[in-house]
Parts: C-alpha cells; structure tokens; sequence
C-alpha cells in the first residue's frame, strides 16, 4: 500500500531549519505502525508528506496504493490536480481534535467524504464500522453534544468511510483519558483490519503501542535533523 525510500523535508531556514528524514517505509494491508519520538521531532511533518499535503524536497521512491501509484513522479510533474484526487480518494485523516462539521450531524459527518466523491452514501463494510465502533445510537446527534470520546470515533468512521488506502492518524487519543484511550485503540485497530487499510499512526503513549504490539517507526534526533527508523533498525 506504500513504499517510500530516501524522503527527506526541511522546515524552516537558517537556525530555524530541520530536517526530516524517511530512509524506507513499507506498508501492507491491515497492516497498523506508529510513529513516535520527542514532541517537535517532526512526526506531524512526516505525516504531512506521507499525506501530500507538504511536498518533500526530495524522495527517491514514493509509491501508494494497489496498483501502485508513482507520487514521486506526480511530485516532480506539479501534477496537482492529479495529487489532490489521490489525496481525497486514497487516503484519510484523523486529527487530533477529531475536526467535525459542527452543523452536521454523526451520520452527516460521517457521509461526507463518500458524498463529495460521488459515491453511495451507505455501503456494507461502512455499516459495519459504525457498528464495531458502537456509533448507532449517535448518529442522528450535533458534533457539540458528543463526548470527546464519541467525537474521535466518529472521527475515525469518518476518515475511513470512503474507504481509503492509507489512513493517517495523528494523535487520535491525546484528548482522552486511560481506558477511552485504549478503548478507541482497540475499537480502531479491529475497523482497520477488517478494511485492510494501511495505517500510521502518531502516538505520544508508548506504554499504548507497546500493549498492542504494534511495529514502531521512531524518530531518532539530533540539532537540526530528525531520522526516522524502524524500531528494530
């Protein structure tokens, strides 16, 4: 689902300037692997590039999806318009603050994605996720009457029910206590299997990834540079 080798970003110029660096990622389906490190190492900027929404200054293989899809060419071509329909139809984005509509319902924030795209507003393995991530009963209520809890796995409903090939999750739990935490992990680890999605997710609860087995990409910094690297490299 992605391949990546050698991409590198910089951020910021002169004593400002960091670099972020990505020697090899691979990513299968079902496949769930967190991104950790020390806060400003640059995780949000790797998954800012892994999601086309930064372009990298450089990447010498950036391939996503099955079959895949050559980014690093479309990158090189200033093929936007070409990139921003790979951003919307393959992949989806949980943020830290879940971002909800505030004047749609659940069941119309969750919609939306497929709506935009053209595609039915129902189909089974969306169903299905609403279901597993115990949302019926909510569906018909306003973002602002949710808990912070309900608002995140709504969030991650929403992020897949176009049903992506790369899901990118940027500290989906922060905002939630111990057991909501883990609850929403384990609720977003079984909707990612059962879709087999590709999945990255940002974390800062290490105690959370490590109960969960999950492969770890770490950030290995020093001034002015971040590497990132598989845990057992």
């Amino acid at each position: 689902m992605l391949c990546v080798h050698d991409l590198m970003i910089t951020r910021g110029t002169g004593d400002e300037q960091h670099q972020v660096l990505l020697p090899r990622l691979a990513l299968g389906p079902g496949q769930v692997m967190a991104v950790t490190g020390e806060s400003g190492c640059g995780k949000s900027t790797l998954l800012e590039a892994l999601g086309l929404l930064l372009k990298p200054d450089q990447a010498g293989v950036f391939k996503l999806g099955a079959p895949a899809i050559d980014i690093n060419r479309l990158l090189q071509q200033q093929n936007e318009t070409r990139l921003a329909q790979i951003r919307a139809r393959q992949l989806g984005f949980i943020l830290q603050n879940g971002g909800l509509l505030p004047y749609l319902n659940v069941l119309d924030n969750i919609q939306l994605p497929r709506r935009i795209l053209g595609l039915p507003p129902h189909n089974e393995r969306l169903d299905k996720a609403i279901k597993t991530l115990k949302i019926n009963r909510l569906i018909k209520k306003m973002p602002q009457a949710l808990s912070i809890g309900e608002r995140q796995r709504v969030a991650c409903l929403r992020a897949i029910a176009h049903e992506p090939q790369l899901l990118l999750a940027d500290e989906p739990t922060a905002a939630l206590d111990p057991y909501s935490a883990r609850n929403l992990f384990e609720l977003f680890l079984e909707v990612v299997n059962a879709s087999q999605l590709s999945a990255l997710v940002v974390s800062h609860d290490w105690a959370l990834v490590k109960e969960f087995g999950l492969p770890v990409l770490h950030a290995h910094s020093k001034p002015g540079e971040s590497t990132f690297l598989l845990a057992n490299d």
